[in-house]
């Protein structure tokens, strides 16, 4: 699987390109800004660019700047974000303008090196990735309205865990259930939040958080 990557910080940059080289990944590119990174993966596109969310000049969104340049030219290209803090509204935007295929993780989140390199495959795949601390406190935020108030303490539980990106198989096995009773939750989350089955129905465990957080 190529990748490149972009990041100002040469250090964190070349000490990612190791760990990815190191569980098989083919590093094809390094770059320290979004500008160059475009450029790159235009001239070349790899399966995924891992890119940092702030990078010179200004170190604020220029990550996510260009990854939404990235996918409007190169649709096919897997996009994952990695930022120091947790940011929520650049996680949102990421996850609310961009249709699969997309990550957002904490930097030390790379330092795991199996599960950073499934999650860059699942980014390659299709599918999209959220840092398990962020969907935490998504999930825990409080609001006046709660459109998660008609859900149970263990429906809250699954949602949370499958918004990490577990299948009902790994809920199963995590919450010490049945699978019939996991689907049983998933379906009763589905039907709470009023996300129908659709063309977009593998994306629906994300939406079901991303319900949750548009409902101010």
């Amino acid at each position: 699987m190529r990748v490149v990557l972009a990041d100002d910080a040469v250090l964190f940059r070349e000490g990612m390109a190791r760990i990815l080289a190191e569980a098989g990944f083919e590093v094809v590119g390094q770059v320290g800004g979004g500008a160059e990174l475009v450029e790159l993966v235009r001239r070349d596109p790899p399966d995924v660019a891992v890119i940092d969310l702030r990078m010179p000049p200004g170190y604020s969104a220029e990550g996510i700047d260009a990854a939404a340049e990235i996918r409007r030219t190169v649709p096919t290209v897997g996009l994952m974000l990695l930022s120091q803090y947790v940011e929520v509204h650049h996680a949102l935007r990421l996850m609310t303008d961009f249709d699969g295929g997309v990550g957002y993780l904490l930097k030390d989140r790379v330092s795991d090196l199996t599960t950073f390199s499934i999650d860059v495959q699942r980014v390659a795949r299709g599918e999209v990735v959220i840092d398990a601390e962020l969907v935490g406190r998504l999930v825990g935020r409080r609001r006046q309205r709660d459109p998660l108030a008609d859900l149970t303490d263990r429906e809250r539980q699954v949602l949370d865990l499958m918004a990490q990106g577990l299948s009902n198989t790994a809920l199963a096995d995590k919450m010490h259930l049945r699978l019939k009773t996991i689907e049983g939750h998933v379906s009763s989350i589905f039907t709470k939040l009023d996300l129908a089955p659709g063309e977009r129905d593998h994306h629906r465990r994300v939406l079901a958080v991303l319900r949750f957080l548009r409902q101010e």
